[in-house]
C-alpha cells in the first residue's frame, strides 16, 4: 500500500484501476470504529483521474511505514538477493526522535506553540495555492489547529518548512461541523484573512 522509495500510497480507481497518491492528496482522514490493532482509517484522496475516492490504510502504513518501519524488500544488485532496509531506516528514525526531531510538526494555535504529531491526526487536508492546509487534533489538548503548510511538509518525514501560516481560530468541539467548516473555507480561500506567518 505505502512504496517507500515514491513516498506514495496505493488505492483502487474506479476509473484508471489504480492511484499512487502522496499524503498530501490526502483530503480527509476518518478513523473507523472498530478493529484498534492495527487502527484503520478511511480516507478521502484526491486522484489524478479529476475525481475524490475513498480508500482504507491502517495505523501502521499511514504513520509507520513512511519512516521506513515497512520493511518492503529490495533486489540488490550486487548481492544477488532481496534485502531490506527497514531495521535501519526505523533505527535511524528513533534516534532523530530521540535527539529531539519529529517526523511531523504543527503548531497549535489554542496552546500557542508547535507540537509532534504523526498523520493519523490530520483530520483534513485542502490544497491552497502552492500549499496545503491541514486540519491536525492536537494530541496534548485535543483541540483542532490548521496550518497552512508546503506540500512538502506533510510529504516528506522530518522536513519543516522554516516558515508556517496559522489559522488564528479557535474551533469547535463538533469534528464533524468543524471538518465540513474548515473544508468549504479552504475551498472558497477566504481563510487568507485570518491566517498569520509564524517563523519556525
Amino acid at each position: 500500500m505505502y512504496d517507500g522509495l515514491t513516498g506514495r500510497y496505493t488505492f483502487p480507481c474506479p476509473v484508471a484501476g489504480e492511484a499512487r497518491v502522496r499524503l498530501s492528496r490526502f483530503r480527509s482522514l476518518e478513523r473507523l470504529g472498530g478493529a484498534a490493532h492495527p487502527a484503520v482509517y478511511k480516507v478521502t484522496f484526491a486522484c489524478s483521474c479529476g475525481g475524490e475516492h475513498e480508500g482504507l490504510v491502517t495505523h501502521d502504513e499511514l504513520d509507520w511505514a513512511p519512516v521506513g518501519a515497512d520493511g518492503d524488500p529490495f533486489f540488490n544488485l550486487m548481492t544477488r538477493r532481496l534485502e531490506s532496509v527497514g531495521a535501519e531506516l526505523l533505527d535511524r528514525a528513533a534516534r532523530r526522535i530521540r535527539a529531539g526531531e519529529w517526523p511531523w510538526s504543527f503548531f497549535c494555535y489554542p496552546e500557542g506553540c508547535p507540537r509532534p504529531v504523526f498523520p493519523s491526526a490530520f483530520r483534513a487536508l485542502a490544497p491552497a495555492a502552492e500549499q496545503v492546509g491541514v486540519a491536525v487534533r492536537c494530541p496534548t489538548c485535543a483541540r483542532m489547529s490548521v496550518n497552512v503548510v508546503s506540500s512538502r511538509h506533510v510529504d516528506e518525514p522530518f522536513y519543516s518548512d522554516a516558515r508556517v501560516a496559522v489559522v488564528e481560530h479557535i474551533f469547535a468541539h463538533d469534528e464533524e461541523a468543524t471538518v465540513a467548516a474548515f473544508r468549504e473555507e479552504l475551498e472558497s480561500g477566504s481563510f487568507d484573512a485570518r491566517r498569520r506567518d509564524l517563523a519556525a
